[in-house]
């Protein structure tokens, strides 16, 4: 932190499971500019704590009792409670310089009024690029947690999430936007990140088989993800999207192979879907 900068009236709460690869950069993009930095660990077997602590932050476990509240909702709840604002971090993310400047600006005045969370883009890497076009989303990252939480949607029995919260927001009745970006830069091999997404597709697939629970997270999913949500021929649509109208193939191979890498997935969940169900 640069001398004679207090520090932001912000708790960073960074929920981890098996992030040796990725936390010590998550840790030092935030430590020191933030009133506290917590890392949320899930019992990991990998060397996660050890470094997560190394690097100065405070650690605490969290277990899954199965039920609600889920992992992120749990921050909102536990984490430093003093302090009105929490900024969710996932371990593989990190703030840029841009976005630390924003957040000083907009926190120069603790007291001036302010929306009850922000939306805030995420930059994204894929196989060792920097995405600048095809990928354009937004997070709701940074929420006060006194005019905000996460709904509890009935998918507890959905196979492929566990104890974090699905693809949705948490719910705020005023959201700002801010413009610099969380840099999503995963450390791990690329075979990590079709793992996940296999897992992610699971829970999808579990949702087209169970509409009223999709219409659930159709709410609180953010305004793109609702417009696509309702899209027929989501392979294509998604591959032509990010691709060609997003201009991804400006990305050069890492586009190509990102785009086709979603498309991909959307086929799995439609592919899925169409399985019958196992009562």
């Amino acid at each position: 932190m640069t001398a004679g900068k207090t520090k932001l009236p912000i708790a960073v709460a960074i929920p981890t499971k098996n992030e040796g690869l990725n936390i010590a950069e998550a840790v030092k993009s935030v430590l020191g500019h933030f009133e506290a930095v917590v890392v949320v660990d899930s019992h990991s077997t990998d060397d996660t704590v050890k470094i997560a602590e190394e690097c100065g932050a405070e650690v605490v476990t969290y277990t899954w009792d199965g039920g609600h509240p889920r992992k992120k909702q749990w921050c909102l709840e536990n984490v430093r409670t003093d302090l009105d604002w929490i900024l969710l971090l996932d371990g593989d993310e990190r703030l840029s310089p841009g976005l630390l400047a924003e957040l000083r600006e907009t926190f120069r005045d603790p007291s001036a009024p302010k929306p009850a969370a922000y939306d805030i883009p995420l930059g994204y890497w894929f196989s060792g690029k920097r995405l600048r076009h095809g990928y354009t989303i937004r997070k709701r990252s940074l929420t006060d947690r006194t005019r905000s939480f996460y709904p509890e949607v009935g998918d507890l029995d959905a196979p492929g999430i566990g104890e974090v919260e699905g693809h949705y927001q948490p719910v705020a009745a005023s959201v700002g936007k801010l413009k610099n970006s969380i840099e999503h830069q995963d450390l791990d091999p690329v075979t990590a990140w079709f793992e996940r997404h296999n897992r992610y597709s699971d829970w999808e697939a579990w949702l087209e088989q169970h509409p009223e629970v999709k219409e659930q997270v159709r709410q609180v999913k953010s305004r793109q993800g609702q417009l696509f949500h309702k899209a027929p021929f989501k392979p294509v649509v998604s591959f032509a999207y990010m691709y060609l109208y997003r201009r991804g193939f400006l990305d050069g191979r890492a586009g190509f192979d990102f785009a086709l890498a979603m498309s991909f997935y959307r086929w799995q969940i439609a592919l899925k879907s169409r399985e019958k169900p196992v009562r």
